[in-house]
C-alpha cells in the first residue's frame, strides 16, 4: 500500500467551488466508505483543500481523484506526494497495514 497527501488548489472562485461543495463531499465519503481516505479539509486560508490518501499506487489515486466533482468541472488542480509512514499513533494501525 502506498500513501498520499493530496494537495488540492483551486483555480475557479469560491462561489463557483461552493457550487460543488457538496458533491465534492459526497465524493470524498465514497472514498472513506471505501477505506481510501484517512482525512480532509479545507486549507486555511481557503484556497484548496488536503487529503491523506492510500492506494495501490499513485495512478490508482489518481484515477479515484479523476472522478472529485472539483476535478470534473475543472475547478481545481491536484497534487500528489507520495509518502512512506515510518511513525504512527497506535489507533492507526489497521488502517496503514489494511488493503483498500
Amino acid at each position: 500500500m502506498k500513501f498520499f497527501v493530496v494537495e488540492i488548489t483551486y483555480t475557479a472562485a469560491l462561489p463557483e467551488i461552493d457550487r460543488v461543495l457538496q458533491s465534492h463531499r459526497e465524493f470524498l465519503q465514497t472514498g472513506y466508505d471505501q477505506k481510501r481516505l484517512l482525512l480532509s479539509g479545507p486549507q486555511t486560508p481557503r484556497t484548496g483543500g488536503v487529503v491523506i490518501a492510500r492506494g495501490e499506487s499513485v495512478d490508482a489515486v489518481k484515477a479515484f481523484f479523476a472522478q472529485d466533482p472539483y476535478q470534473v468541472n475543472k475547478l481545481a488542480t491536484y497534487r500528489f506526494i507520495e509518502f512512506t509512514p515510518v511513525k504512527h499513533q497506535p489507533f492507526m494501525a489497521d488502517w496503514i497495514g489494511a488493503k483498500v
